[in-house]
């Protein structure tokens, strides 16, 4: 459904008008898109026509007023107000839990049917809630008229319940300039003489979502920090806690599952906890391990040593061993937090996230007779222990459970299905049409962080937000949205992923697949002002970009290729370094306020991805080096990677004990003990100083050598490395030449003792039409070394006559949105996803719901449509780059085909296995799932590639069509010459190491 309120033509409201107004203010917008519904005015005058509410003018705030009656959550977001009109103005508005009996202006906070102030403007039609009464968590804000005796003005801040009313106090903060992150990001508030804010009405409808909230999970950093600097006598307590609460509703979330590693305090431990959560209107549960608010890893062992058997023996965590002592020990925890709003996991798992242990029961329909029995008797302590308030319950088919339910687990139809991703953003499975009719709904658990196979992210936020969009879109259609809960590891680093996700959570249609980058522009205007915005969001979305290539965790020895592709490692490297000199220029332009908050948002992410690929680019480059027999340069490359890994020791060190004057300390750190297989340091070779020198050169396409002749077509006008390096430490002379004179080299010699790059090039209006092969000679002294050229120069009127994407040096690469046509059939269609994938844009298979396709494809299948111009004939591999998706009860496919062929299926990973080195764990790690059929050109000239949809939801992101050229490689080619898309194929150089 959609979650635009519509305008009331009684009061006239555009939001080009309330953006003007919040700009007024000096506040960028980030709030809802949300026209503000209907609300009939005091004086009947158009809302736009009346002027914005002072809340501080010529030194004096304006008071804030909640009812005697009001909830503990209302009260105390109340005073947050107080703090931020303070924080803005160095005024702090006083609190009043009486109406005064004069006030020419007044601010009054309350909710919907438990307070007599607002039920009376209700009464008398003067108080727009249409769009509130009756719905969670709604509220209006709105500039009401002598809404009691005495009072002249009050900006009213209604809600349809407490929370409603938190987040619309919240609003309000967020409309003055406070922003949500002010503390966790250090994001500073503007200091006004005087605030206003638009008469309104705003009104914020009721959630897409119903619970909204985060898991603090894999908490090493945080709770280092935590002790640190928080409480000492604690790792994560009570102050952490409140801080973390009030996030979450500034960020308009309300759930909560807490940190439960070895190395953090268990929520219940301090009984604070609770308490807080319960004052502040965060909803607690727990995670798929820690049945019925049990945290297993600390509460188990001193349980089962105070219930010993006859034995003498502590009993084992195993529900067919010990049934009764582990319901007693769910049963205490049930009645210890009865009194609380929580969330109670129901099922069972292993301690400390470990498979579910069951010593009798080992067929699989034993262990889900065994599951059963585990529900059955959980939904009894509720009963008994909690009553009617033990809701919502939840079941986390989390890992093996998933297996188990999909084998018959039945789970009663009142309780929330909370479906889990594969650990990497990707939803295992989605609910059935009869899942989806079940009274207690559906979920997700999504993570923006993780620790283990096959790889942990845990660093830095480097999920694409096009993905998490992608993903997110299609859980909603799926009607999976009771419960939205994410993983989000320390929480920092994730600043920009988690309000992202909160705000689809809230509003899942204001964002479109087109528009993405809208929220960033929004989001980081907000943070750093209107001025910097844009150019922040195309700096984050090349960050991303980079990071769905290979996620800087995720880099490793030999990934990338440093012989192909013009070096692609260091192509992505140079695209890395061109981020970073943005960044820093930017970084440089601030003034000082914001200057942490960037740092902490957008300087630190992209300079410490940058640093920890370099290194391994380096320690590439050493390897190879030292293959090749380099002397100087072997070591010089080795030099860099450490310099690299350095760097980024001192950048950390510079957040934890710098920035904000060393307030992070502790909490920012790439390599907890705990992670599995974080990069680290790469090993690097030396070589003994040799008191020589001889030539050597690498030609690209060659680790060594030039056995791989260097392709240059006229259509692409390419760009080719050579190598020259010294095999020793002694200075040496060298020249280069080429046998014809349009043969172009960015240096012909010099002095050399490590290495240089030399770049070669063809001077096209100079160079004879054909095809030609051509040489290029390195020497020094006696030695000499031949590199051969071949060249093909088909004119500039073969370019010119081109209509679509044309093959060269044995390839055809495409960007999958770069389509001559799209067809949609059959109700469904595909469409572009900006910011998604290696590239600019996916295209993905709309919508996710489509029925799949399994016949008849040319007629009956959506289909995308590219023009490719073939020089070559022959059946030729084409290998389609799909992005992961997953559906565990169905199918993953498309088809592909050229002209009129008949359509050849390709079947994608459709399974998570949870393993390390197997399809699954490839797709994840590299980003993409390559699909490879064969199509057969019979006769060079224009054919028509196709590609259809079999099941929906799949989304493609490049084309590679192999005619006898391609080399191995990570990355796809660079996309071939495309008269409209791609004129100009890029053939800039990648980064190079400095040259002695």
């Amino acid at each position: 459904m959609s979650h635009t309120a519509p305008q009331d033509t009684s009061q006239p409201w555009s939001r080009k008008a309330f953006l003007r107004g919040l700009t007024a203010v000096g506040v960028a917008p980030l709030l809802p898109a949300t026209s503000p519904s209907a609300a009939r005015a005091a004086e009947g005058a158009p809302a736009s026509a009346r002027p914005d509410f002072d809340l501080v003018r010529d030194g004096v705030a304006v008071d804030v007023f909640v009812d005697a009656g009001a909830d503990a959550a209302v009260l105390r977001a109340a005073g947050d107000l107080q703090a931020d009109v303070e924080r803005v103005t160095g005024v702090r508005p006083a609190l009043r839990r009486t109406l005064p009996e004069r006030a020419t202006a007044l601010i009054v906070v309350g909710t919907l049917d438990s307070s007599p102030v607002l039920d009376r403007l209700v009464a008398h039609e003067r108080l727009g809630v249409r769009r509130v009464t009756g719905r969670r968590e709604a509220s209006v804000t709105q500039v009401v008229e002598r809404p009691a005796p005495g009072v002249d003005r009050a900006l009213v801040i209604a809600g349809s319940d407490p929370r409603g009313t938190v987040y619309g106090i919240y609003d309000t903060s967020e409309r003055i300039g406070v922003s949500p992150w002010y503390w966790w990001a250090d994001v500073p508030v503007e200091r006004r003489d005087a605030v206003a804010v638009p008469a309104g009405p705003f009104v914020r409808p009721e959630p897409s979502v119903r619970y909204r909230g985060v898991f603090i999970n894999d908490e090493q950093n945080l709770t280092t920090w935590s002790h640190r600097t928080q409480e000492p006598d604690k790792n994560i307590g009570p102050r952490t806690y409140e801080r973390l609460f009030e996030l979450l509703l500034r960020l308009k979330a309300n759930y909560l599952w807490p940190a439960m590693h070895p190395y953090s305090d268990f929520f219940n431990k301090y009984r604070e906890n609770p308490e807080l959560a319960d004052r502040y209107g965060i909803v607690v549960g727990s995670s798929h391990p820690e049945a019925l608010l049990r945290n297993g890893v600390h509460e188990w062992a001193p349980w089962a040593e105070d219930h010993r058997g006859a034995d003498g023996t502590p009993p084992v965590y195993d529900y067919t061993v010990n049934p009764a002592v582990i319901s007693d020990y769910w049963r205490a925890r049930a009645r210890e937090n009865a009194a609380y709003e929580s969330s109670w996991t129901l099922g069972m798992r292993g301690l400390h996230d470990s498979a579910l242990e069951t010593k009798n029961a080992t067929t699989i329909p034993e262990k889900v007779a065994v599951m059963n029995d585990i529900i059955a008797d959980q939904r009894r302590i509720l009963a008994e222990e909690v009553g009617t308030a033990a809701e919502p319950q939840i079941f986390i088919p989390y890992k093996e459970v998933l297996d188990l339910y999909n084998a018959g687990v039945r789970v009663p139809d009142d309780v929330t299905l909370i479906w889990p991703d594969d650990n990497h953003g990707n939803m295992r499975q989605l609910p059935t049409e009869a899942e989806r009719a079940r009274p207690g709904g559906n979920g997700i658990y999504y993570h923006l962080s993780y620790w283990g196979r096959p790889r942990s992210y845990l660093w830095l936020d480097t999920t694409q937000l096009a993905k998490v969009w992608q993903e997110l879109r299609r859980v909603y259609e799926h009607r999976a949205d009771r419960m939205w809960i994410f993983n989000v590891g320390d929480l920092k680093s994730i600043e920009t992923g988690l309000s992202f996700s909160m705000d689809m959570a809230w509003d899942v249609d204001r964002w479109t697949a087109e528009d993405v980058e809208g929220f960033l522009a929004e989001w980081y205007g907000r943070q750093f002002g209107l001025r910097y915005g844009r150019e922040i969001t195309s700096i984050r979305t090349e960050y991303y970009r980079l990071a769905a290539e290979r996620r800087p965790e995720f880099i490793d020895r030999g990934v990338f290729s440093v012989v192909h592709h013009g070096d692609e490692a260091g192509r992505r490297m140079a695209a890395y370094d061109r981020l970073l000199r943005r960044t820093a220029a930017l970084g440089d332009e601030l003034p000082a306020a914001p200057r942490d908050a960037f740092f902490e948002l957008v300087h630190y992410p992209v300079h410490g991805a940058y640093l920890m690929n370099l290194k391994y680019y380096w320690a590439d480059r050493n390897a190879l080096a030292a293959r090749q027999g380099r002397g100087a340069g072997t070591n010089r490359f080795a030099d860099l990677a450490e310099a690299a890994h350095a760097q980024e020791a001192a950048l950390t060190q510079r957040y934890n004990t710098e920035v904000a004057g060393g307030k992070w300390n502790g909490y920012i750190n790439p390599y907890p003990s705990q992670i599995p297989k974080a990069p680290g340091r790469p090993a690097v070779t030396r070589v003994v100083r040799r008191e020589t020198s001889g030539l050597g050169i690498a030609a690209e396409g060659n680790e060594v050598g030039a056995a791989r002749p260097l392709p240059f077509s006229s259509v692409t006008r390419d760009r080719r490395f050579v190598d020259v390096f010294n095999t020793g430490f002694l200075p040496l002379s060298w020249v280069a030449e080429a046998d014809r004179p349009w043969v172009r080299l960015s240096t012909a010699g010099g002095s050399l003792t490590e290495q240089t790059r030399v770049w070669i090039e063809i001077d096209w209006p100079a160079a004879p039409e054909g095809t030609h092969a051509v040489t290029v000679a390195f020497a020094s002294g006696d030695e000499r070394f031949e590199v051969p050229l071949t060249v093909v120069h088909d004119g500039q009127r073969a370019r010119l006559r081109a209509r679509g994407f044309v093959e060269a040096n044995g390839w055809v690469s495409i960007d999958a949105v770069h389509t001559e046509r799209r067809v949609a059939r059959g109700g469904a269609r595909w469409r572009t996803v900006r910011g998604l994938g290696r590239g600019a844009a996916a295209v993905e298979a709309a919508p996710s719901t489509a029925a799949p396709v399994t016949a008849d494809l040319a007629t009956r299948a959506p289909e995308l449509r590219y023009r490719v111009r073939f020089t070559s004939t022959g059946t030729f591999p084409v290998t389609v780059f799909r992005l992961p998706s997953l559906d565990e009860r169905g199918a993953r496919r498309l088809a592909v085909a050229l002209d009129d062929q008949p359509p050849a299926l390709l079947s994608g990973q459709s399974v998570a296995t949870g393993n390390r080195g197997d399809a699954w764990a490839r797709n994840v790690e590299e980003g993409v799932e390559k699909l490879t059929a064969s199509v057969t050109v019979a006769e060079p000239g224009e054919h028509v590639l196709r590609v259809f949809m079999v099941d929906p939801g799949i989304a493609v992101d490049q084309i590679v069509v192999d005619t006898g050229g391609l080399p191995a490689a990570y990355l796809a080619p660079p996309e071939s010459y495309h008269p409209v898309f791609n004129p100009d194929p890029d053939t800039s150089p990648g980064l190079d190491a400095p040259s002695r």
